[in-house]
């Protein structure tokens, strides 16, 4: 009874192995950790590994990725200590810290929320270009169900922006600057090693005055073209008025032919996808209940870092033991006190 971790304390939420959590994986929705309901990473490190390892039993992390890579905070300054078991532990997103830290990416809740009536329009008119806006989102409450704001989601889902995730926006600037590009004659190749962590496409925006000819890569004679109002991440290229903006995956290499001989190709690594002003993520904070967090959001564009706290289990922890011990004190004084009360009744008899 003692023991810090009682057997059966903590639940497991099964819409992240069934039906829900398998449908957002495919949307491209990304699984991250907040570790254990109602305890403090501080106080209890040993949340930090055993969420991630809850998460991977459960779902793969993403997409391009099974472990998960972000960790949510929820305003949480972090001691040296935390910050080192969350690096030994695979992950490099601080969400939502309190302050900065030096050895993982930091990405704070700057977009608001999408609870009803605290939604701000107004954040989005001054964001900067290839910038990330988190928008926070949480179901519930204790017991209360929290009302989104239907039309500043509607809004959202209209705009002309990248609707992306914590640890996807990470690896494809990451892979971005990595893509190295050679010229020959009126060949260009673009190549992109493999990666060490999530495997994510990286933008570049290739600039020249040559028509091309072709564009080709790997399993591909003619590499994908993205359209101009794609807001999901793909590989694939689009032409521009003075180039193309081209994303290439981990491990593989593009070739492109030109109809004449370059004279000049500059290489900018691209932050954002496709060319889009910024990109934009929800954050599903304290996601206990995969089912109540994302029910109201089927069929969205929008995409989703959900931050995955293993629940408590109702009724268990200190409320077991307690009655244990209620019942280990109660019965000898119910024993006692009926075995005094008969020897009474017996005395009362004989007189």
């Amino acid at each position: 009874m003692l023991a810090p971790t009682v057997v059966g304390e903590w639940k497991s939420d099964n819409w992240l192995a069934n039906v829900i959590g398998p449908e957002r994986l495919t949307l491209g929705d990304e699984f991250g950790c907040q570790g254990y309901e109602g305890l403090s990473i501080n106080e209890e490190p040993w949340t930090i590994a055993a969420c991630r390892d809850y998460l991977i039993e459960l779902t793969d992390a993403s997409n391009w990725g099974a472990k998960p890579i972000s960790f949510g905070l929820d305003g949480v300054k972090i001691s040296p200590s935390t910050e080192s078991a969350l690096i030994g532990a695979g992950f490099e997103i601080a969400g939502d810290a309190n302050g900065t830290t030096s050895g993982l990416r930091h990405f704070g809740i700057n977009g608001g929320t999408l609870e009803k009536n605290l939604a701000d329009k107004s954040s989005f008119e001054s964001t900067e270009q290839h910038s990330l806006v988190s928008i926070a989102w949480i179901a519930r409450i204790h017991d209360l169900k929290v009302r989104e704001d239907q039309e500043f989601i509607s809004w959202l889902e209209q705009q002309e922006v990248w609707f992306t995730t914590w640890g996807e926006w990470h690896h494809h600037q990451l892979a971005g600057s990595e893509i190295d590009v050679s010229t020959s004659g009126s060949t260009i190749t673009a190549n992109l090693s493999e990666s060490y962590s999530w495997a994510v496409p990286g933008t570049i925006k290739l600039q020249f005055e040559e028509n091309i000819s072709s564009v080709s890569g790997q399993m591909y004679s003619e590499y994908p073209q993205i359209e101009a109002e794609s807001r999901h991440l793909k590989i694939g290229w689009r032409q521009i008025d003075d180039g193309i903006l081209l994303t290439v995956a981990p491990g593989t290499t593009v070739t492109i032919e030109l109809e004449a001989e370059a004279d000049v190709v500059l290489v900018t690594p691209w932050s954002t996808f496709n060319g889009l002003h910024h990109a934009v993520t929800i954050v599903g904070k304290h996601t206990t209940n995969l089912f109540h967090w994302s029910s109201d959001f089927q069929g969205s564009d929008l995409r989703f870092t959900w931050l995955v706290e293993r629940p408590s289990s109702e009724g268990v922890g200190w409320m077991i033991p307690a009655m244990v011990i209620t019942v280990l004190i109660a019965v000898p004084v119910s024993v006692r006190y009926l075995v005094g009360k008969d020897a009474n009744e017996q005395i009362i008899s004989r007189v």
